[in-house]
């Protein structure tokens, strides 16, 4: 058996990798299909690539400069453990920045438009693939800071959640676009971007933590409770309760299960007991043996 030390340093480890992952996802997606059609999503990287668009110099640099002072700055107000994992995220998008750029650049420099003429495709993909990497940083308690430090600080000192702040700030730099190009078409489609990014980054992260709950009332409970635990090996609760109109004594088994694992319940309740009564909620976060660890 390992010892809880052992078992937290495998988990922080575990952590930093997949951080490293989501933080590369994220880079294959905003250097593929957002700078080669002059895209601008939120964020710090966007705020990057407008300043690539104006003036050419690369966001890696860009990036790294403007998350640097906003480190140097949020460090100072609210302490180096919020930011352990932002810095660590920090560094690994401004290599993998120059890194996916440096492989994928043509002979003259130049980054390809993988799907030829069609922007709006290349916006949909890249925001897909931008919102499932965020959600994998996410998922790890890690942050790509930038905005996320501005946030942090506002939420710190004024009444207004992290996410208002965060859309505010996301929609003034997708606008800021329109200094630099002129061109509303390429505002728009920011703001598409944005919605499919956070769209994604909610359904992955969801998806990730989402379980369901069983609620059963049968008279043959001991034969279900018991299957439950031997074929899905999942724990049951066996609550008492009595009817309120009927005044009988029941029954009620309490069953957490992740998702995929609720057709195989269902079919097995229906082969012990068709008329069982029973109920399925969605649960997002389930901590403890057999599911997911708590993370601080």
């Amino acid at each position: 058996m390992k010892s809880p030390k052992i078992g937290w340093i495998i988990d922080e480890v575990k952590d930093y990798v997949f951080i490293a992952l989501g933080c590369l996802g994220y880079c294959i997606g905003f250097c593929t299909f957002m700078l080669p059609y002059e895209f601008t999503p939120g964020g710090m990287t966007g705020v990057s690539a407008i300043i690539y668009y104006a003036t050419g110099f690369p966001t890696q640099y860009s990036y790294f400069i403007i998350n640097a002072i906003l480190l140097a700055i949020g460090l100072k107000i609210l302490g180096f453990k919020f930011f352990a994992k932002t810095i660590y995220a920090t560094l690994c998008i401004t290599f993998f920045l120059s890194v996916v750029q440096n492989m994928i650049a043509l002979p003259d420099g130049s980054l390809p438009k993988v799907v030829g003429d069609q922007p709006f495709m290349a916006a949909v993909l890249g925001a897909c693939i931008e919102g499932a990497a965020l959600a994998l940083v996410f998922i790890n308690n890690g942050s790509t800071g930038g905005t996320d430090i501005i946030a942090a600080i506002v939420n710190k000192y004024k009444n207004f959640s992290m996410g208002r702040v965060l859309m505010w700030l996301d929609f003034i730099i997708v606008s800021s676009s329109f200094l630099v190009f002129h061109d509303w078409n390429k505002v728009v489609t920011g703001y598409v971007i944005l919605l499919i990014s956070m769209i994604l980054l909610d359904y992955t992260m969801t998806s990730a933590t989402q379980s369901v709950q069983f609620t059963i009332i049968s008279d043959k409970h001991e034969e279900i409770a018991q299957q439950i635990n031997n074929d899905v090996q999942r724990g049951v609760t066996e609550l008492y309760g009595e009817g309120w109109y009927s005044k009988q004594e029941r029954r009620v088994l309490i069953v957490m299960a992740r998702r995929r694992e609720s057709q195989q319940i269902f079919r097995l309740i229906k082969r012990i007991d068709n008329k069982a009564f029973v109920t399925m909620t969605k649960v997002v976060g389930v901590y403890g043996e057999g599911f997911d660890h708590i993370k601080t």
